[in-house]
């Protein structure tokens, strides 16, 4: 017993409260591993304020970003929702997955549709999740994809893509592939209508997606370091059995090699893709 206790008998030690900060008000970093207030990187669109790190956002939060808080957004062909047509099971049931990845919300998929502006320019986006099964594109991406290009040519707007995809749903089989002829299909009615279609790559952008629809844009944006390609470099590496070049398909590398037009921070998106929707459907005849 120290000598304060002796003379102090009824002041007990206050333990600390392990309670008093909130679960989830700090988080790490996944690149630099930095602690970042959350309420701070909120206020900087989910980019990580020492390292410039674009966290995966999904599509309700990327919407809320894009698109002006007035008129009031629209989202549409949120009745369009997959089924285990296949029956499959890997361990668990497609079903059971994709139960899992609504978490109470039948809406959920890996990509939703709205109709909005942005800086009072209207457009259509068809926005990918890929907190659902990784963005894997089914039946129902490749269906609400092509109801958001339809939306644009009934509204006569531009469309605009923003992936996030780990590519082809394996639980709906060839069914998955075919979305791939079907989306590329719905952009070429796109462009009859002279209509412009800017896609824009997020982290990470790959497998059927990035050989689709993702890459054939009148304007292709990435966000920076978003990893891009039809395989990962971890399979290329192994099947070429070579060392690959320092920042292999990232955004920098595919800009320098011309496979990507330019390269957008989150923060500026508002504004730069306003402008170039401004230019692209000018009429210089008035």
């Amino acid at each position: 017993m120290n000598w304060l206790s002796s003379i102090l008998p009824g002041i007990k030690k206050k333990k600390p409260d392990r309670g008093s900060v909130p679960e989830g008000v700090w988080e790490q970093c996944k690149q630099c591993a930095t602690t970042v207030y959350t309420p701070e990187k909120e206020k900087n669109l989910w980019i990580c304020p020492h390292c410039n790190y674009h966290e995966r956002i999904n599509a309700p939060r990327r919407a809320a970003i894009l698109f002006d808080e007035t008129p009031t957004v629209q989202e549409f062909a949120s009745e369009v929702r997959s089924y285990d047509f296949l029956k499959f099971n890997d361990g668990k049931t497609y079903q059971e997955r994709l139960e899992k990845s609504q978490a109470g919300d039948s809406r959920r998929e890996a990509i939703r549709t709205y109709y909005g502006t942005v800086n009072e320019v209207p457009l259509v986006a068809a926005i990918f999740d890929f907190t659902f099964m990784g963005g894997s594109m089914g039946s129902v991406v490749g269906e609400r994809f092509v109801r958001g290009v339809e939306e644009a040519i009934t509204r006569n707007v531009p469309f605009v893509s923003f992936t996030a995809s780990g590519g082809a749903r394996m639980q709906e089989g060839v069914t998955a592939l075919f979305q791939m002829a079907k989306t590329t299909a719905a952009l070429s009615r796109l462009a009859e209508k002279k209509l412009p279609y800017i896609s824009i790559l997020t982290d990470p952008t790959t497998g059927g997606v990035a050989a689709s629809f993702a890459m054939i844009a009148d304007v292709v944006i990435a966000e920076p370091k978003a990893l891009i390609g039809f395989a990962g470099p971890r399979v290329i590496q192994e099947t070429v059995r070579e060392q690959l070049p320092e920042g292999f398909q990232r955004s920098e590398f595919l800009l320098k090699h011309g496979a990507v037009d330019m390269i957008w921070e989150r923060r500026e998106l508002r504004n730069k893709l306003s402008e170039l929707l401004t230019l692209l459907t000018a009429n210089p005849g008035q």
